[in-house]
């Protein structure tokens, strides 16, 4: 049956990886089911509601009947929110007509490479990387050239490897900071030796993922479409979830060259129209009210970054950076292969996981997901109980491991 099955199903879905971290918390809610104490944590989720104004807006705008199509690039009144945004805090000039809201960031980025991208174009990715980068450049067509990145260099790629990859068929650049998965964040000046070397080429564009902006402890985040070489040829990724708490509501934006955000305006428009009318009116608010709220969750994911990096020094052999930004640590766990516990032998990251799910309950995300093989990625977006607690469970099942 399974046979016959795929026979009907296109290549496309076939060849195309399941997101590793909806796979995991899935996993973990099937061992919960059966009454084992889960600590997951596995998805880029804030654990904190979204602000009460936020919520209040949107129900005000259903009850003044916000409930119908919108534009499909967007309500204006969002988009010039968006505008103001990015010139206010990223020194960035994006007209209305240049911005573009989905539904999710995630959205934004399927939007941008499908308008993009022909058969056999190249787009650069620094790795590590979200899980979905990859997959939807090849659902789009497109050859994901992968640039690896270790510990040792905090999980930056230096702008002279991102040089030497670029070939006649690159089309573009994707990554994010702060980064999903690592926490790191790309500095000024490490910022502006990139768009050096993308500026010198110009056919090549530049996806700046940047959906973590609000989550950083390293001080004012910088945009890379702000430097003077590539501003013209940056498309500005962002959105609600992460800085906002607001993963449901599916909001996510784009600010792009115009005819870049008219493409996908088109392409969005075949696929899902505008984003929810009421969710877009809540959405304005949240860019022109008191950002308050969004610097007390800054403030917490910062104060849980250093609850998990001092229990995870604690783990022998667990090595460490310290990411300053996003909600993620991302230990390198190498010195852990070819160990067993006497029943589990630790072969690589995949194992050390389901090692981690099946012996102590906690559910993390294999780095092999993100291009980092040696490494596992902990989402630290739980309570400090939790963590506390997920933290000596991952203590105890290491030192059982020789």
């Amino acid at each position: 049956m399974e046979t016959a099955i795929k026979t009907l199903l296109s290549q496309r879905l076939l060849t195309m990886e399941e997101s590793a971290t909806i796979k995991m918390a899935q996993l973990a809610r099937n061992l919960k089911s059966k009454g084992h104490d889960v600590i997951s944590l596995s998805l880029g989720e804030p654990d904190f509601d979204t602000p009460t104004h936020i919520k209040e807006a949107a129900k005000k705008a259903l009850d003044d009947g916000f409930t119908k199509y919108t534009p499909v690039p967007g309500l204006v009144e969002l988009r010039e929110a968006i505008s103001k945004k990015f010139k206010r805090e990223n020194n960035l000039d994006y007209a209305v007509n240049q911005i573009v809201v989905s539904n999710g960031a995630k959205q934004s980025i399927a939007n941008l490479s499908l308008a993009l991208l022909n058969e056999g174009d190249e787009v650069i990715i620094l790795a590590p990387f979200w899980v979905s980068y990859s997959a939807i450049v090849k659902l789009s067509g497109g050859v994901p050239v992968i640039l690896k990145s270790g510990i040792e260099t905090d999980y930056k790629v230096p702008p002279e490897a991102i040089e030497a990859a670029i070939t006649d068929r690159t089309k573009l650049l994707l990554f994010s900071s702060p980064c999903n998965p690592t926490g790191s964040v790309y500095s000024k000046e490490e910022l502006g030796a990139i768009a050096n070397v993308i500026g010198k080429h110009s056919d090549i564009h530049i996806i700046a993922d940047e959906i973590y902006e609000h989550i950083t402890f390293a001080g004012k985040h910088i945009s890379i479409g702000s430097f003077e070489p590539v501003k013209d040829r940056t498309i500005t990724v962002n959105g609600f979830s992460k800085g906002f708490a607001m993963t449901g509501w599916r909001l996510g934006y784009m600010g792009a060259p115009q005819w870049i955000a008219a493409a996908c305006s088109k392409i969005q428009g075949q696929f899902t129209s505008g984003a929810s009318a009421f969710g877009q009116k809540a959405a304005a608010v949240a860019l022109e009210s008191d950002m308050s709220p969004t610097y007390a969750m800054r403030e917490a994911f910062q104060k849980r970054r250093d609850l998990v990096l001092d229990l995870l020094k604690e783990v022998p052999g667990m090595k460490l950076n310290r990411p300053q930004g996003a909600f993620y640590v991302f230990p390198d766990i190498s010195a852990f292969f070819g160990k067993s516990d006497g029943t589990t032998t630790i072969n690589n990251a995949d194992d050390f996981c389901e090692y981690l799910l099946h012996k102590v309950h906690v559910a993390v995300v294999t780095g092999s997901a993100f291009g980092a093989d040696n490494c596992f990625r902990i989402s630290y977006a739980a309570s400090e109980e939790q963590l506390i607690d997920a933290m000596t469970r991952i203590k105890k099942a290491c030192l059982e491991l020789s």
